[in-house]
This record gives C-alpha cells, structure tokens and sequence, in this order.
C-alpha cells in the first residue's frame, strides 16, 4: 500500500512536468524557425545590396572608362555582323549605331581604292601540283577561337558554284557531292528576310567560268568582289561588271571588305576589326597558293569567334600578299571529302546558300555549273519562299 501511495503522489508531479516542457520545445522551434527565416531575408538583401553596388561600379566602368568603353563597342561590332544588328542600339544607342555602320561601309569603300600593284603587274605562276597536294587543311587557333586553314595551291582549281535546283540554295556539302569537287567553302552574301531566307538570291554579283550569272545591278555599277582572274591572280575591291569582264575574270561573288593589300594589312587595330563572329576570308600568297580561313564561333567553351584583325595576322604570318572577306556567321562552312571539316554555328546546321568556292582535281567537273539565275528578274524573286 505505501508503495501505490507513493506512486499516486509522484505520477501528478511527473504529468505536470511534462506538460510544462511541451510548450517550451514548441517555442524552441519556433524561435529556430524565426531566425532562419529572418536570416534568410537579411541575405537577400546583403545580396540584392551588393549586385546594386556592383552594378553602379561596373556601369561607370562600362560608359564612362576607355576599357569599358572598348569592351562596348566590340560588343556592339559583333552584334552588327550577326543578324541582330539592332540590339546594338542598347549598347550605344541608335544614332550611335547608324554612325558606325556607315563608318564601316565608308572604311570599306577606301579599302577598295587601294590598287594591288601585284596584280596589275605580273600573272600568277602556281607552283606544280605533283610537289604539293591540290588541297590542305591546317588547324589555327586563338585567345578566343578555333578554325582551320584550307590551303589550295593551284588558284585554277577553284570555281564558283550555285545550287543545282532554281527556287531554293544549297548546302556546300551537297553542292560539293554533287558536283564531284575535292573540297568546298561558303563564299558571297545573300538576302536573308527575317533571317529565315531560302539561300537562293544572292546580293550583287556572281560569275562563274567567266560568265556573269547573276547581277542586281547595271552593268557599269560597282560592286565589293572578291574572285580569281584567267591567270589564277585573286581580284579583290570594287568593281563594275564591265570591268570584270575586261579584267578577265573567271570566278567572283560579292562580299567585303579588301583587307591585305600588297603584302600590307589595312586593319589597324582589334578594335577596327568588326567585332567577333564566325568567318569566312580568302587570301592569297605571291606564289599563286589560295587560303582560305574557316573560323568557328557563337560557341562558348569551344570557339566564341575572330576578328578580321586575327585573320589578317594569320594570313601575313602564311605569307599573304591579298586577302578579303567572305559571307561568315552562321553560313561558315568548309567541307573536305565530302565531309563538314568545322563546326558550324547555325542552330539548324549547314545553311542553304546561293554560292561555294569548290576546288576540282578535273577542271572538265566545273564544266556542270548551270546558271540557274538565267532569265529570272532578281526584282521578282521572292528569298523567303521555301
């Protein structure tokens, strides 16, 4: 009996322990609960403070210092050579954007001007075809990108091909397929509305086997040509379709600019390189030998893109005494033996283009070349119909 007594009187004492500790480990977790929580916004803010202070820092560096303001405009070149040039507004502003553009194309146009005295005085001898192989891809490099150089040592080889169907462009693998070529690169621009064109018209001019395919324009208006003459020299500047023809040459398409010159880049500076993007340039050496650089771009990790200032530096270091641009972006491709060498950068994958640089081990396969532009008025084509 004494031993239940002394239970009964313990067990309330217990119970009213217990009862008293639930509410404490209740406001335990709660005030554990508010400090996290209330730690939770401190750091939101400590951040939020942080990204403002910083972005004020890096705004006054971005406009107002020389190194940003270099960083923004080769943010604003590059955007100008991909197909969203009007996004560079935001970096500089409209009229600032208007401005240099049209600094490019006057640039350009005095590039153009400057006479290859090369080419004026002496033809071209390609050096023997049993010395060397007719085709050669050699990988280049840089800071910031990656790509190869096609290098073709008989200039003759080279022709300029067009899709083999009118109403829609063709991918330079297909063309080179088709054809029977050796090897192939992307060559002049085309319209492309909205950036969704079908790759069929092209801007300016093209002239294949000497012939003039298509034309925009009159004959006695000039246009930015990069192409090759009956003697094997390359002709790059700015030319009317009656000057070609008297010049004798075979193979052309319009593209820009002219930027080595007599052995001489007329590229200062990165700066004055146009930004950075994909490319396409051609160049040639005083022995007769075409290069061609195939740069990759827009992929980061991989290769983000060159300017025309780093092709320039690689084509003097192969000995170049002429080089001009090509269409780039996303039309930059170069295929070898049936096989796409690079890594183009469409989204979509090799684009459908209205012109290639294809090289022939047999001239007699360029014979195969039809113009598919005869007879069509380039006013009533329509670029963006598939």
């Amino acid at each position: 009996m004494k031993g239940l007594e002394l239970c009964l009187r313990i067990y309330p004492a217990v119970l009213r322990f217990r009862l008293r500790a639930k509410p404490k480990r209740k406001k335990t977790a709660v005030k554990k609960r508010k400090k996290r929580s209330s730690f939770g916004v401190t750091l939101f803010f400590y951040t939020v403070f942080v990204l403002f202070i910083f972005g004020i820092f890096f705004s006054g560096w971005f406009f107002l210092t020389d190194s940003g303001s270099n960083l923004r405009f080769m943010m604003a070149d590059t955007l100008i050579t991909t197909q969203h040039r009007d996004w560079a507004k935001y970096l500089i502003g409209s009229e600032e954007l208007e401005k240099r553009v049209n600094r490019y194309w006057a640039q350009f146009d005095q590039y153009a001007e400057i006479k290859d005295k090369t080419l004026s005085t002496q033809p071209v001898t390609a050096k023997p075809i049993v010395q060397k192989p007719l085709v050669e891809v050699e990988p280049i490099s840089g800071s910031n990108f990656k790509g190869y150089l096609l290098i073709v040592n008989d200039p003759k080889a080279l022709r300029i091909a067009v899709p083999g169907k009118a109403g829609k462009g063709e991918k330079v693998s297909s063309m080179v397929q088709r054809l029977g070529a050796v090897a192939g690169v992307n060559a002049g621009g085309f319209v492309d509305p909205e950036w969704k064109g079908n790759g069929f018209q092209p801007t300016g001019l093209v002239m294949s086997g000497g012939k003039i395919f298509y034309n925009d324009g009159g004959m006695n208006t000039p246009n930015h040509i990069v192409g090759i003459d009956k003697e094997g020299r390359m002709v790059a500047g700015k030319y009317t379709p009656n000057e070609l023809l008297k010049m004798g040459v075979q193979e052309a398409v319009t593209f820009a600019p002219k930027f080595i010159v007599n052995g001489v880049g007329l590229i200062k500076n990165q700066a004055d390189g146009w930004g950075i993007a994909p490319r396409t340039s051609m160049a040639q050496k005083e022995d007769g030998t075409i290069m061609f650089a195939i740069i990759d771009g827009r992929q980061p990790g991989y290769s983000i893109g060159a300017t025309l200032y780093d092709i320039q530096k690689i084509f003097l270091e192969h000995g170049a005494i002429t080089a001009a641009n090509l269409d780039g972006g996303s039309s930059t491709v170069l295929v070898k033996d049936n096989k796409i060498v690079n890594k183009p950068s469409s989204e979509y994958g090799e684009r459908y283009l209205p012109t290639a640089w294809l090289v022939f081990d047999d001239p007699k396969k360029g014979g195969q070349i039809k113009n598919i532009w005869q007879g069509l008025d380039p006013s009533k084509i329509d670029p963006s119909k598939w």
